[in-house]
């Protein structure tokens, strides 16, 4: 079993900037592709982003690309979520997730885990 709590969410205004973090407990966190999913009021669950193993190799959604920042810190068991030039549309829950090995889909299809989320909330 892996444990994974969310924490960094709260308010911030259109244009402004949120660090998430996501700390890991349970079993090797290395072992974990790490990612990042969001799901907006009245919306189906989305995903952000994810980052390998070792943190060499990140990918990001179009929506988020050039804005969000994912990072690792193997040694600390804890995966970040730098958001900047944050919108509206950035408003949602946000989901940590694990994934064993290298899967982890946009679907979510390969995820292991699941945090129960923070929430973002942007005012424009």
């Amino acid at each position: 079993q892996v444990q994974l709590v969310e924490s960094g969410g709260g308010l911030v205004q259109a244009g402004g900037s949120l660090r998430l973090s996501c700390a890991a407990s349970g079993r090797t966190f290395g072992d974990y592709t790490m990612g990042w999913f969001r799901q907006a009021p009245g919306k189906d669950r989305e995903f952000v982003s994810r980052i390998s193993r070792s943190g060499g190799s990140t990918y990001y959604s179009d929506a988020v690309q050039g804005r969000f920042t994912i990072s690792r810190d193997n040694g600390k068991n804890t995966v970040y979520l730098e958001m900047n030039s944050l919108k509206s549309d950035d408003t949602g829950v946000y989901f940590c997730a694990a994934a064993f090995g290298i899967g982890m889909g946009r679907t979510g299809n390969g995820v292991d885990y699941w945090g129960k989320g923070t929430l973002v909330t942007v005012s424009s």
